[in-house]
């Protein structure tokens, strides 16, 4: 693996933590930015995709407004046909899964379900058949959300793990691509831009209070998730090297 190649979608949304990885590994860093005209890279050999997220969805494509979304979903299909490394986040996961013959619906919640984002920390839990992974969950792990929509996998997506919000949290398509609907990436200089910038969206999920909750979760387990979440980077980084 020689360069990660970053389709980022939204400025306050970059890498974090997988750049501050793929440094360490002297991996050469390409930040690709097709909604400001960038050209899509010739992939070769030894290069990982990792598609960020953003406030567009799915059902965007085809849209005025995001022309480039759907020239995006046509690439990543053609790299997962080419068995080429990805790793998608949030929006990334739902593009991922889209390209392979999934969708996304918006995601409800109640007795008598209704929109209602998921936002904030809470805990995952990982399906037994996953041995890749049991390392990561043998004690409780809380990761970030910030999401309104929920995946509706392809039939060759194979489930990881889920939240009690919702089910399709993280997933792997064939051996080489993995999907992560939560944000392992983020550094507090990234959720304190998300939490001033975000409010309409916070208030959506959290109400008025949003923006506090947020800060208070942050303060519990952004520092104590670090180190976790930075070996399930490499963790990922192995499993697609092999």
């Amino acid at each position: 693996m020689k360069r990660l190649l970053v389709l980022q979608h939204l400025e306050i949304e970059g890498p974090g933590l997988f750049e501050q990885f793929a440094k360490e590994r002297d991996l050469k860093i390409e930040i690709i930015r097709l909604d400001n005209k960038n050209a899509l890279p010739q992939t070769k050999k030894g290069d990982l995709i990792l598609i960020m997220g953003g406030p567009m969805g799915v059902k965007d494509i085809g849209s005025e407004r995001y022309p480039w979304l759907k020239i995006e979903r046509e690439f990543i299909k053609r790299e997962l046909e080419n068995n080429r490394p990805i790793i998608g986040v949030c929006l990334g996961a739902q593009l991922l899964a889209s390209a392979a013959g999934g969708d996304v619906e918006i995601l409800k919640y109640g007795s008598t379900p209704k929109a209602l984002p998921e936002i904030g920390w809470s805990q995952i839990f990982l399906k037994k058949s996953n041995k890749d992974f049991e390392e990561f969950f043998e004690e409780p792990f809380h990761v970030l959300h910030w999401h309104g929509d929920r995946i509706s996998l392809p039939n060759k997506a194979v489930l990881i793990a889920s939240s009690k919000r919702c089910k399709e949290q993280f997933f792997r398509i064939g051996k080489f691509a993995y999907g992560l609907q939560f944000h392992i990436e983020t550094t507090d200089l990234i959720i304190d831009k998300w939490i001033k910038e975000d409010k309409e969206f916070i208030f959506k999920g959290l109400g008025s209070n949003g923006q506090e909750i947020l800060r208070e979760e942050n303060r519990k387990y952004s520092d104590k998730t670090f180190l976790k979440r930075k070996l399930l980077i490499s963790k990922l980084f192995e499993l697609l090297e092999n």
